[in-house]
């Protein structure tokens, strides 16, 4: 989250890091639609506006949209997942089945 964020000013590097968590979930799940679960939302809002996260660790899920009249077929549902170090930690796919 740093490297997207620290060029911004202050007072807009938490809406910028929401869309960069957004733009990061549209180009790995391939989906326009990308819906953030509020505990994401409040762990990068959590030192407020200016002071971000360095890392942040995110579940992405691609989920089929109930809606009959929806544009897409398929959403991306971003969440957060607490972690208490990020050594080590590597990408892993998960089946939701």
């Amino acid at each position: 989250m740093h490297k997207l964020v620290f060029v911004r000013s202050l007072r807009k590097r938490a809406p910028h890091a929401i869309k960069a968590v957004k733009a990061f979930a549209q180009k790995a799940m391939g989906t326009k639609d990308v819906r953030v679960d509020p505990s994401l939302n409040k762990a990068l809002w959590s030192r407020g506006v200016k002071h971000i996260n360095h890392r942040i660790r995110v579940r992405i899920a691609r989920k089929r949209n109930d809606d009959e009249d929806a544009k897409e077929k398929l959403y991306s549902y971003v969440t957060f997942v607490p972690v208490a170090d990020f050594k080590g930690l590597e990408t892993t796919v998960v089946d939701d089945e």
